[in-house]
């Protein structure tokens, strides 16, 4: 059976045994929520920002899109000061079920609230936002078509005129040979983030390319168990592509978004105070204790802001509806 690459994913991803319905992320993969506590410091932070430029409302979203495990908002629910929390209303979306650990302060739910004042984070979410892949033929482009049980491929009819659109657009082709990932599904699912965020601020943290970067051959890649595997879309492992972030900062203004920051994760945590600094050697001798936690937490942070690894994600942040 031949199939596009966006209905391949979309069953091995999201279908009745899906590998998301099925596994957690943190099994599979290392993330920037498992990689450190930090991480949900910095997003807390973020929050609070947030919280003094809505005026400190009644009642202040935060937004956990793809929460996998719940890990981040769990860790900024015990973060969080007595008066925040008082305002606090934290939303889990995630397809598969919560665990059973989760508190029971935070909402678990498979579709994203209809209204947000606050903060909306989707980290590594969009990247697993089904896509379809087309090759560049001497008679133009053409839809990639794959075996689910087996990962061959083969090619197909040409792409639709909105696929064409968006490949003029954000991805051309140029040789043959060349793929491209049609990422406008990924510029919907962002509207659609941001249409619903009444007041407040969207982020986005993931993979990504810019228009004039776009890797040759695309970025198609599997995971289970911690490693790189075969791209097979039978439900065994995590698929992934790379997102065209400056893509989707196009569709989030033209959903009603006012102010668009488009950065790396690093330069993003760091100013939010993650900085990976390493404790001075003084603090060895007068208390070894600390020092040891304090060599821990910086080596965390560094991976988090290091620009070869997690670094080096793409940060798309913007605002609506805040003067």
């Amino acid at each position: 059976m031949w199939i596009t690459w966006r209905e391949a994913m979309q069953q091995a991803l999201y279908g009745e045994h899906g590998f998301y319905i099925r596994e957690r992320p943190r099994g599979h993969f290392r993330t920037s929520v498992v990689a450190s506590p930090a991480f949900a410091t910095a997003v807390l932070r973020l929050l609070v920002t947030v919280d003094e430029a809505l005026g400190h409302p009644p009642t202040l979203d935060l937004v956990d899109v793809g929460s996998g495990d719940g890990l981040l908002v769990t860790q900024v629910l015990r973060g969080a000061e007595p008066e925040l929390l008082r305002r606090l209303r934290i939303t889990a979306v995630d397809l598969s079920p919560p665990p059973g650990d989760l508190d029971e302060t935070i909402r678990w739910t498979d579709t994203r609230p209809d209204e947000v004042t606050g903060l909306v984070i989707a980290n590594e979410w969009l990247d697993n936002v089904p896509v379809d892949v087309v090759e560049q033929t001497p008679d133009g482009p053409r839809l990639v078509l794959v075996d689910p049980q087996t990962g061959r491929e083969r090619l197909g009819d040409p792409p639709g005129d909105d696929d064409l659109r968006w490949l003029e657009r954000w991805w051309p082709l140029g040789s043959t040979g060349r793929r491209a990932e049609v990422g406008w599904p990924r510029d919907e699912a962002w509207t659609s983030v941001i249409v619903r965020l009444a007041r407040g601020l969207a982020v986005a943290a993931d993979y990504a390319h810019p228009v004039d970067n776009r890797p040759p051959y695309g970025t198609l890649t599997g995971y289970r168990d911690g490693a790189c595997v075969p791209v097979i879309p039978d439900g065994s492992c995590d698929i992934t592509a790379h997102v065209a972030l400056d893509a989707c900062a196009e569709a989030g203004e033209r959903a009603g978004a006012i102010s668009t920051t488009l950065t790396t994760q690093r330069l993003a945590l760091q100013s939010l105070g993650i900085s990976g600094a390493r404790p001075p050697l003084t603090l060895a001798t007068t208390d070894p204790g600390a020092y040891l936690r304090a060599l821990a937490q910086a080596s965390e942070e560094a991976e988090l802001i290091d620009p070869a690894g997690l670094g080096g994600f793409g940060w798309l942040s913007q605002w609506k509806g805040v003067p």
